[in-house]
């Protein structure tokens, strides 16, 4: 199962650079060449990797509605899904990222992620309660260090916003050196199991540029 995400994974990446040639008119701006998390998917780039070839279907209300609502609310959220971060932070996450607004980088860009925030039946991804992330750097920023924090057990992502609060460290790196790819191995989550968010913070090297990743997982 693994290796079938890794390879659609890289067929939708690859995709995504012919993207701006295919379909200029979908785009309001350019996007940027940044980075997310794209195993566990975060929130935006698993709506872009189901539905970007497909994503005036009506079905998507049906079977995907949290995908459904983010469309509707700002196309360039799933289009620019690489761009949420936020600027001069230096540090302090909790300070620049009220409460309830994790999964958006505090609304950044504009509020352009703002349907990140949404409560409600994200599209999981199942995994077991040692996993791994994977990291795609488009840009090749390097990081300085990448946190990733897990859902206490009895957080209700269906029900509750996320908090700071609601969070807990399971694993803090050292920096990398620029590439495309950071893989993030032996984050361990005992005590977990159904739904859960997985936060993922990565600070880049080139500057001080914080990510604020959202992804929804499933512990088996």
């Amino acid at each position: 199962m693994r290796h079938d995400r890794a390879r659609r994974a890289l067929t939708v990446l690859l995709a995504a650079l012919l993207m701006p040639v295919l379909a200029p008119a979908l785009w309001s701006g350019t996007a940027s060449a940044h980075g997310s998390v794209i195993d566990p998917a975060s929130r935006n780039y698993g709506c872009w990797l189901r539905w970007g070839g497909d994503f005036q279907n009506p079905a998507m209300q049906q079977k995907d509605p949290m995908c459904w609502q983010a469309w509707q609310d700002n196309p360039n959220a799933m289009w620019n899904w690489n761009g949420l971060y936020r600027n001069n932070v230096g540090g302090d996450h909790q300070a620049a990222i009220p409460d309830g607004q994790l999964c958006s980088g505090g609304r950044t860009e504009g509020g352009r992620y703002r349907s990140m925030d949404a409560v409600g039946p994200w599209t999981t991804t199942d995994i077991g309660t040692t996993f791994t992330i994977n990291l795609y750097d488009q840009a090749s920023h390097g990081a300085d260090y990448i946190r990733v924090y897990v859902t206490r057990q009895g957080y209700d992502p269906l029900t509750r916003p996320l908090r700071w609060s609601d969070l807990e460290l399971v694993r803090e790196t050292g920096r990398y050196a620029p590439s495309n790819n950071y893989v993030v191995g032996d984050v361990s989550a005992p005590g977990r199991s159904g739904r859960h968010v997985v936060y993922t913070i990565w600070q880049a090297s080139h500057m001080d540029q914080s990510y604020y990743i959202c992804s929804d997982v499933n512990f088996g």
